[in-house]
């Protein structure tokens, strides 16, 4: 299914930016690297050696990460 890219799945790059332009969420390449090898980021699929990151479970991965929206530091808990 095509997403707003015009693309079903993305690069390693191709997500990093993705990431920033759609959610504003700073992650870099080397970053996405690791935690494929130590779990906790995006889903990913691999064809071949290539990694492609689904355009749908990165917008869920990112939006789970971003966590709910506050009003003032009181609400999350942390001063």
């Amino acid at each position: 299914m095509p997403s707003k890219t015009g693309k079903p799945r993305l690069r390693r790059w191709e997500a990093s930016r993705y990431l920033l332009n759609e959610h504003g969420i700073e992650m870099a390449i080397a970053t996405l690297a690791k935690l494929a090898c130590l779990g906790g980021g995006p889903p990913f699929q691999k064809a071949g050696r290539v990694p492609l990151y689904p355009v749908d479970l990165l917008d869920k991965w990112a939006l789970a990460r971003l966590g709910r929206v506050i009003r003032s530091t009181s609400e999350d808990g942390h001063a």
